[in-house]
């Protein structure tokens, strides 16, 4: 019911951006020069395709107006490409957070952007500023932080960024997992400390906060 939920959102949330006719501005080299295989300055998408995450290429026209040029070049994409591995740790962060609505004020200023002539920059730093806000909630045990990790996955829905989580998690980390947990509740840290070291050693990144531990790879 949670997951059709969220769908259900997220896709209200893209049908206001569905009617608009979008196309992006040329697209350019590092000199301003369009972009074209006579140039010889880039073969052609696909070829782009075969060294990078696509989604990567979607992140760096997110992050341009789409009326206006946008230059590709080995330092943008290299900082989409950042950019994107920083939202797949943070949903891999986030799988076990308890499914939540989504922040409404959050949304409000996403769609106020978004129906700003489709201010996609402006709509992904709304999304980048609540990463940062959901993962201080998190560390800090706030109230809020379900309801900010839910937002950011509608903002991502709603402009076709699919996430990459967690990987499933092994029966046998995710009780170690656990026991960690109940270790550190019993104040029993040398348990804890140990069971920490168990998984890291077995490849686990290890994140512990007051909703619990998290692993990932």
């Amino acid at each position: 019911a949670d997951d059709t939920h969220e769908r259900a959102q997220a896709v209200a949330l893209g049908k206001r951006f569905a009617n608009h006719w979008m196309h992006h501005g040329f697209v350019v080299d590092g000199e301003g020069e369009k972009m074209s295989k006579s140039l010889g300055n880039v073969a052609n998408l696909l070829d782009l395709m075969e060294h990078y995450d696509p989604r990567a290429y979607r992140m760096l026209l997110l992050q341009s107006h789409y009326r206006g040029p946008e230059s590709v070049t080995q330092d943008n994409i290299d900082a989409s490409v950042k950019a994107l591995a920083g939202l797949d740790a943070f949903a891999a962060r986030t799988a076990s957070v308890a499914a939540a609505d989504p922040d409404a004020d959050v949304l409000a200023a996403f769609r106020e952007r978004m129906d700003d002539d489709l201010d996609t920059p402006g709509g992904t730093a709304v999304l980048f500023d609540t990463v940062r806000r959901a993962n201080a909630a998190l560390d800090g045990g706030a109230a809020d932080a379900g309801a900010l990790v839910a937002a950011v996955h509608e903002m991502c829905a709603a402009v076709g960024l699919v996430l990459k989580g967690a990987a499933e998690v092994p029966a046998d980390a995710v009780a170690k997992a656990a026991a960690l947990d109940a270790a550190r509740a019993a104040k029993d840290f040398a348990t804890a400390d140990a069971l920490r070291a168990e998984l890291q050693a077995d490849g686990w990144t290890v994140e512990t906060s007051k909703q619990g531990t998290t692993l990932r790879r």
